[in-house]
């Protein structure tokens, strides 16, 4: 299916790396120009590599979204490079795990700068140029969100918040001509995910094939994801095929949360 993106500027922030990277990446080889963001400028080299390899425009901003005026740095660098934002892809930061007796102030501060907050301004930052261009924003969550861990407390919180306000958002961006959704990704094959199963093949002093099964039995799921599965939907969502599709935020993985 040829998604019809060719031509279309998109920004996609954390893409240094695992989600971020995969879309920046797929995006390119359907005809997009890309705006790559993070905080890495050595692992931001390498995709901005990949995506002329794919024949497409690249511009690289190295800057850290929880900053006052990296927003507007972004922005004005890409407005500057391209004229235009067609597709806004917030899927920057991490949050710390833990106890929440244990957790500080400023950890919960930092989770909802670094995530939230950083969400939300870029796209505030954004918005007439996304307005202009009858854009869309995608804001990547996960399911955290909807069903909250004990030592997942700042990343769901988070997660349940980028949901509320994409659901505001949308509102705006029925008036205004800009497409709004969310993805709440699950268990996506990342340096994340393989970081907890390094951890409990160390403990376990089990073989790496039999914790995969573990986790995969624990999360109740059919596979684990990858970047790509997140890519493709993204991909989806801001073609004129996905166009209809509004407001709505979808779970992606592999059945780990009943949904309605």
């Amino acid at each position: 299916m040829d998604l019809g993106l060719a031509g279309k500027v998109a920004v996609v922030t954390g893409s240094s790396r695992g989600i971020g990277r995969g879309v920046a990446e797929f995006l390119a080889k359907e005809g997009c120009d890309i705006v790559l963001h993070g905080r890495d400028k050595a692992a931001l080299a390498e995709v901005e590599a990949a995506v002329k390899k794919a024949g497409r425009k690249t511009l690289t901003v190295v800057n850290d979204l929880s900053k006052d005026g990296s927003h507007q740095a972004l922005v004005a660098e890409t407005q500057k490079a391209f004229g235009k934002i067609d597709i806004l892809v917030n899927n920057a930061g991490a949050t710390k795990r833990g106890d929440f007796r244990q957790l500080t102030d400023q950890d919960w501060k930092d989770g909802f700068e670094l995530k939230f907050f950083s969400h939300m301004r870029l796209a505030r930052e954004a918005w007439p140029l996304l307005a202009k261009s009858n854009g869309s924003v995608i804001n990547i969550a996960g399911i955290g969100g909807k069903e909250p861990e004990a030592e997942f407390g700042i990343g769901s919180s988070v997660n349940a918040a980028i949901v509320a306000w994409t659901k505001a958002l949308a509102d705006v961006g029925k008036k205004e001509g800009v497409q709004v959704n969310a993805i709440n990704p699950g268990r996506v094959e990342t340096e994340r995910l393989w970081r907890r199963i390094r951890d409990r093949v160390k403990t376990s002093g089990q073989d790496e094939a039999k914790v995969r099964t573990e986790f995969q039995n624990e999360f109740n799921i059919t596979r684990f994801g990858t970047v790509d599965d997140i890519a493709g939907l993204i991909g989806f969502m801001a073609s004129p095929h996905g166009r209809w599709l509004h407001g709505t935020v979808i779970d992606m993985d592999g059945g780990e949360i009943r949904g309605c």
